[in-house]
């Protein structure tokens, strides 16, 4: 009989489509660069695309979770790390759109854009946040930092708070698109704060701990 896969083994399968998937979006943004397909204001429509895609990514990292606790597949975590570098990556050409064609490479303007205007500072300041999640996504700084890693990378719920105010700053007219988004958002946190109030009630405490080590050891 044939052996059922490995969790490993499905994710490494399944990685070559997430990461074609994943990169179609931006290369389709290139072709219709090349080609003078983008609009009127290509500047503009880049800008937006890779912002929005960015969002999509982080929700479908913090998807990850519920999705592995309705279905079972353990798998999924392994795909955690590969979208929330993809959803920095978008985020981080969303930036370079806005710093090269928008702002000319001027870093004095992108300065005073960042203290001047709000919705620039809040998508500088998600943008910031989430460098040093990319930074440490490696499995040897996970193990290096341990506990640590784990209360650094809850900052991706701050991050996509700061997304979504920038998103809904930006939008001059129709809420609705980001108004999904934002249902999004709040109820994949409300699954994984629930998740994580379960998980603190079946944990023993350091009292129930020590009190059955002290049964254990009367009973030797």
């Amino acid at each position: 009989m044939r052996s059922n896969p490995t969790n490993a083994t499905l994710a490494w399968r399944i990685k070559p489509l997430i990461h074609a998937l994943a990169l179609a979006p931006f290369a389709l943004l290139v072709y219709r660069l090349l080609g003078g397909t983008l609009g009127f204001n290509p500047v503009e429509d880049l800008t937006r695309e890779t912002g929005i895609w960015s969002l999509r990514f982080l929700l479908l990292c913090l998807a990850i979770t519920p999705l592995r606790t309705l279905t079972g597949l353990y798998w999924l975590t392994r795909l955690r790390r590969m979208l929330g570098l993809y959803a920095f990556f978008y985020g981080l050409c969303h930036f370079v759109v806005y710093f090269l064609w928008d702002q000319s490479l001027d870093l004095a303007r992108v300065l005073d854009d960042i203290l001047e205007r709000p919705y620039i500072t809040v998508g500088a300041a998600a943008l910031g946040l989430m460098v040093p999640l990319a930074v440490t996504s490696t499995r040897a700084l996970r193990r290096r930092l341990r506990r640590h890693w784990n209360r650094l990378h809850r900052l991706i719920y701050p991050i996509g708070g700061l997304v979504l105010l920038h998103y809904f700053w930006l939008t001059r007219a129709d809420y609705r698109e980001p108004a999904v988004y934002a249902v999004i958002f709040v109820l994949l946190l409300g699954l994984r704060l629930g998740s994580m109030s379960r998980r603190r009630s079946w944990a023993p405490t350091k009292r129930q701990r020590r009190r059955n080590r002290v049964v254990g050891d009367e009973s030797e």
